[in-house]
């Protein structure tokens, strides 16, 4: 929960921006200012104070406990000109709240952590339990001092990190990635990540109590030299799925209980298969299986192992595989060029990737977002399949990787490609983006109120022959049409033959708009008609839409109503 406090009319106004726009998230605190704040800070999450910042510091400096546990602290200026992140910026992630306030309020955001300040990721924001020197190796990181990346069991999708750190470094300050407890952890110069790589698998007789379940799987753990911390799922047969003791142990984890059928599980090879199992519940193995199971393409780090509770049967089983790292493949639409259209969580995959693919244009418009030490992977037109193939093969090795498009990456652009090279071994995530039809229809009116369709006239890849049976298709079915691709130097004729297969269902007068470079600096569009049309004013940075029988200018704008009722 984010408290929001204000002490003047703006603020109160200021809050309820906020509370507009957040209405599940905020609680507004009322009354006295000082107690209101006390309020806040012992019950929120987070908040933001529209309250001068030396004030704020006042009040909040008596009640302050430690950065693990304080709420993350905004202050926000009375002209709303400032969003500043003035307590618990990663722990408390007023970093973010106050990017989130900025972008509602349409104030700046003022961050003064230094990783975030320089652009670095913070050691505590990957997403990961950390532990060490984490403010050694970070100042190291900050001043360019050489880091070693250790990474033992594989590249995994981490964000991009500066230059100086990297595994071919020599130095005695190191990141390292890893589940397994090690000498290093209490090194003087040392972090270690851990990574979810763990899967605990279990199994347990009917009553199993949630402490066996834990006891073993801390035993099992420590004896093996693994971290807990590393452990992301707790996994099992479907018939202990409800088993009291073995949820419990999960959420006392705090992770996910994963559960397989006892036929899944009997097709996976173990090393120590057993009757009792296989008696109870259909399959020779619960614990092994389940593990391998929840870590495809893994390895089993420690075979099957009963509990030994001080009186009674054992009565849990337990197993640990890890999982093979997965690489991150993040398609990113970045809208038609203006930079107020890039959608937020375009920027935050941006900047959570360390690879970047795409068209050498398109890395331009963006290469300022990117974090230091992000690579660049960049080509020339025409080299879709081999920037799709080249992302794949990225995130294969690991890595987090972002192809990028214009507009919506799944539209006419390179999702299309990247999915059908993609398989089920790395993670795949889609970013929509600002489609240039939908920059087109913005600028032009509302032409697109009504049933609508995208056709690409360039017949690189499809045959002309397909693209002229769908332009006729949508000319009969009185569809409106935004043609991409329209017209180039090497192909002049499609345009007006697209266009006289609508005219052949639609009046001469029937309006066009035609919209040059949406959304960037050398934009520029009109509304004319079919009949007035000039086709040498279109290219292919230029989107054309063509009306359907109920489509009016009205004062300049072309207008669809909802409805084909039209009062003129």
């Amino acid at each position: 929960m984010i408290g929001l406090i204000s002490a003047t009319s703006a603020g109160q106004r200021g809050c309820e921006h906020l509370a507009a726009a957040w209405p599940d998230e905020v609680r507004v605190y009322d009354g006295p200012v000082r107690e209101a704040v006390g309020r806040a800070f012992a019950e929120c999450e987070q908040l933001v104070c529209f309250l001068a910042t030396g004030a704020v510091v006042r009040m909040i400096a008596p009640l302050l406990r430690g950065k693990d546990t304080d709420p993350g602290v905004v202050t926000v200026d009375e002209t709303h000109q400032h969003a500043i992140a003035l307590l618990g910026g990663h722990g408390g992630g007023a970093n973010e709240l106050a990017q989130r306030v900025a972008d509602v309020l349409g104030c700046r955001p003022v961050i003064s952590t230094a990783t975030d300040a320089a652009g670095v990721p913070g050691l505590d924001m990957l997403g990961w339990p950390v532990e060490g020197a984490v403010a050694a190796v970070s100042r190291a990181i900050l001043d360019g001092d050489p880091v070693r990346l250790d990474t033992p069991h594989g590249v995994h999708p981490l964000p991009a990190l500066p230059p100086n750190v990297t595994a071919a470094t020599d130095s005695d300050v190191s990141l390292i990635v890893t589940d397994r407890v090690t000498d290093a952890d209490a090194a003087a110069g040392t972090v270690l990540l851990r990574p979810p790589s763990l899967v605990v698998g279990v199994g347990g007789s009917r009553g199993v109590p949630a402490d066996e379940v834990l006891t073993l799987i801390g035993s099992a753990l420590a004896d093996a030299g693994l971290s807990p911390r590393s452990v992301a799922a707790l996994a099992t047969v479907d018939a202990k799925a409800d088993e009291a003791g073995i949820v419990e142990a999960a959420e006392r984890l705090g992770v996910p209980l994963l559960t397989y059928t006892a036929d899944r599980l009997a097709g996976i090879d173990v090393p120590n298969p057993s009757d009792a199992p296989l008696a109870a519940v259909g399959t020779p193995s619960v614990a092994e299986a389940a593990a391998l199971a929840a870590a495809p393409g893994g390895e089993l780090l420690v075979p099957k192992r009963k509990s030994a509770p001080q009186e009674g049967p054992a009565m849990a089983t337990a197993a640990v595989a890890r999982r093979r790292p997965r690489g991150r493949l993040s398609v990113v639409g970045l809208g038609p060029g203006a930079r107020d259209l890039l959608t937020p969580r375009a920027r935050e995959e941006l900047r959570r990737a360390s690879v970047i693919v795409g068209l050498d244009q398109y890395v331009d418009q963006i290469r300022d977002l990117l974090r230091p030490g992000t690579r660049i992977l960049e080509s020339g037109l025409g080299a879709e399949e081999e920037r799709a193939r080249t992302a794949v093969e990225q995130a294969r090795a690991g890595h987090a990787v972002a192809l990028i498009g214009s507009g919506d990456a799944g539209v006419y652009a390179m999702a299309s490609p990247a999915l059908a090279e993609a398989a089920d071994d790395i993670d795949v995530v889609g970013v929509p983006g600002v489609t240039a039809a939908l920059a087109a229809a913005a600028i032009l009116g509302a032409p697109l109120g009504h049933d609508h369709v995208s056709i690409s006239l360039s017949d690189l890849h499809t045959p002309w022959d397909v693209i002229e049976r769908r332009v006729r298709a949508a000319a009969e079915s009185d569809l409106i049409v935004t043609f991409y691709n329209p017209r180039s130097r090497g192909r002049d004729w499609q345009l007006p033959k697209a266009l006289s297969l609508l005219a052949e269902h639609r009046e001469p007068g029937t309006p066009v708009g035609v919209v040059h470079a949406a959304s960037r600096p050398d934009e520029r569009s009109e509304v004319t008609t079919i009949a007035a049309l000039d086709v040498t004013t279109v290219d292919m940075v230029t989107v054309v839409t063509v009306g359907n029988t109920a489509t009016r200018n009205v004062a300049g704008r072309m207008v669809t109503p909802r409805g084909y009722r039209w009062q003129a």
